[in-house]
Formats: structure tokens, sequence, C-alpha cells
């Protein structure tokens, strides 16, 4: 007699977990890109060169020659002053993003050197409340500002908000008038501020201290304006030309004076830094 055979039992496939982060699409063209290899490029697709965003430590590691950052105001943090309970308490999300970040706000100041001339160094971080503008990162770039006048070299403010900060009403538009009022002062010593828009660059932001700079650099393809396209779209009843609002339209109609890709802005700031000391035989002039 023949043996039976024993029963075949399907198994089922144990579908592999993925950890989630290790790869990203690209919005732009699809390709999926490995993460760490992101990184590496600068957080720029190396398809279609779209850039992502980067938050302000990787912005500040980009820029600033290494071991040079001298982080300021490290530990001012947003209070409650209006006691804004709508939506949800805002002390309570400033907590979140806190612990999510690792940031006390939305904003990263210091002293450093790039390309060896002394800078004050702005880094604004849209990972923390779309880096919107509040009453401390209003302190925090007015003391950038003030702290290089004092010190008689440029500032760099690198920008990227969604705006005034609705949690603190009056008191985040204050700051509209300060950081413009210590620049001001700043171009009155005769010294260079240099302002790079990234994306997004909206609102009491780029309505102040952003679109202020002596020389203005944006980033490819970059969202800058006050109103986003669709709320102009829908206030005016009117189509817009085609890359309303981009880097490349702005540069176009004359607002901007450079984009610049990620990769070379370096360089850039560091040749521009090189032109206003002086030491390529030009002195600068504040307009």
């Amino acid at each position: 007699m023949f043996e039976k055979k024993p029963k075949l039992t399907a198994t089922k496939n144990k579908k592999r977990d993925i950890p989630s982060g290790l790869w990203v699409k690209c919005a732009d063209c699809g390709e999926m890109i490995f993460s760490k290899e992101l990184s590496k490029n600068l957080k720029v697709c190396a398809k279609c060169n779209r850039h992502f965003p980067m938050t302000a430590r990787e912005r500040i590691a980009s820029l600033a020659d290494e071991g040079t950052f001298h982080e300021t105001d490290a530990d001012m943090v947003s209070v409650d002053t209006l006691k804004f309970t709508g939506m949800a308490a805002y002390t309570e999300r400033l907590k979140t993003y806190q612990r999510q970040t690792g940031l006390a706000d939305a904003i990263v100041t210091g002293l450093c050197k790039i390309g060896g001339h002394d800078v004050s160094l702005a880094v604004m971080d849209f990972s923390f409340l779309g880096a919107s503008m509040g009453s401390v990162v209003g302190e925090k770039v007015t003391r950038a500002i003030e702290k290089a006048t004092e010190l008689k070299i440029p500032v760099i403010i690198v920008s990227a908000s969604g705006g005034a900060r609705m949690y603190e009403g009056i008191l985040s538009l204050m700051q509209m008038a300060k950081t413009s009022a210590a620049l001001a002062l700043h171009a009155k010593a005769g010294l260079p501020y240099l302002s790079v828009l990234t994306h997004p660059t909206t609102a009491g932001v780029m309505a102040s201290f952003a679109s202020l700079g002596d020389v203005i650099i944006a980033e490819p393809k970059a969202l800058i304006g006050f109103a986003g396209p669709r709320v102009i779209k829908e206030t005016t009843q009117q189509e817009l030309p085609e890359g309303f609002q981009t880097s490349e339209f702005l540069l176009e109609h004359g607002l901007l004076d450079l984009i610049v890709h990620r990769k070379e802005l370096r360089d850039t700031l560091s040749k521009m830094l090189q032109y206003f000391s002086g030491n390529s035989g030009c002195k600068f002039k504040a307009a």
C-alpha cells in the first residue's frame, strides 16, 4: 500500500514591516528617494531638483563653517498672554511642537562664520507651527539684527513662514514693525543684510524683514508672496498668470535679485560677504 502523502497547507506570507521614514516620494516627479540619500543631497531631489523643506539645524549645518555656529537666545519661549483657547490651547500646541522638533520656537539664531566671514545668522523652521511669527520669533530676529549692528557684521536671515501667529494677535503683528526698525538702523550703519527666501515665505514675514534685504535670494520654485494664490484669485475674481508667486515669476518681475540652487547657496553667500567686506575693493553703501 502506498503511504498517504501529507497534505500541504498553504503558508501565509508574512508582510514584512518596513520602518516608516526610510523612503520619501517626490511630489514633483514621483521618484521614491532613500531618506539618507536625500539628506546627503541637501534635501534636493536628484531627478527633478525639487527642494524639500529643511529644518533650521540642517540649514545651519549646510551654511555655517564647521564648528563656528554659536546659538543665541536658545531658551526664549512664547507665553500665552492672550489666553488663547480657540481650536486648541496655545500652551499645549507649543509643548507639542517643542517636543516634536526639539526647538523652543520657530527660529534659531546665532553667530557664525560663512566662508571665513563673521555673520549673525537667523534661520526659520517651518516644521514648528508653520514658522509663524510670534513675539519670540520677532524678538530673536530683532536681537540677531541688533547684535550684527553692534559687532559691525552682516546679518543673514533665512525665511520660511506661513505668516503672523494668530495665537498672539496684535503682539504678533507688532513684530513686523520691530524687525523692520532694527533693519533700518542696521542699514544706517552701512552694514549689509542678505535675505534668503525659501518655500514658503508669505504674509507678515514677507511683508516685513524678508523683503528688506540689500540682496534678496530665493530657492527655485519657492512660493513667495503676501496672500496665497488661491486667496488672491477668490478676492480679485481674476485668473492669475502662470507661475504666479513662484521664485521664477518674481525674479522676472524684479522682486528678487537671484535664484540660487541650495547646493550653491553657501558659496554664493560667501562671495557676497567677500564683496561687502571691502576686501574686493568695493565699499558697501546702504540703499
